[in-house]
């Protein structure tokens, strides 16, 4: 191999990343996202943008926990997720290969654990 050919490989893109939450190989590319950061399986994230999406400008790093479900105007779902480092939150769109049950699991969540004693409900 020559040495132009080992530069070159060195400094290509990688092709995935691997989830900091579930160790799971994940590759960059996905329907309906240009910028994955998120891992499909457990929907865990990186605090790697700072301002818009892609732009890696982020010196945190930490892992972002999938907190909740964001729908927007158009009806197209996002995940909100929250700094384990830093504390902020950042909005995702979902990709086209992210498991639905965990989707689901964090839609759901306020009903399934509401922040009010469901006993008031009664009063009304």
């Amino acid at each position: 191999m020559s040495r132009r050919d080992s530069r070159s490989r060195a400094h290509r893109r990688p092709e995935s990343f691997r989830c900091l939450n579930c160790r799971l190989d994940v590759p960059l590319t996905a329907l309906g996202t240009a910028h994955r950061n998120h891992c499909p399986n457990c929907l865990w994230s990186r605090h790697v943008d700072e301002r818009v999406p892609g732009d890696r400008a982020s010196e945190c790093a930490a892992r972002m926990e999938p907190v909740s479900i964001a729908v927007r105007s158009d009806g197209e779902w996002s995940i909100v997720h929250r700094c384990t480092g830093c504390g902020a939150l950042n909005v995702n769109r979902i990709a086209g290969d992210d498991n639905p049950l965990p989707l689901l699991r964090l839609a759901v969540r306020p009903l399934a654990n509401p922040p009010f004693p469901l006993e008031r409900l009664a009063a009304w």
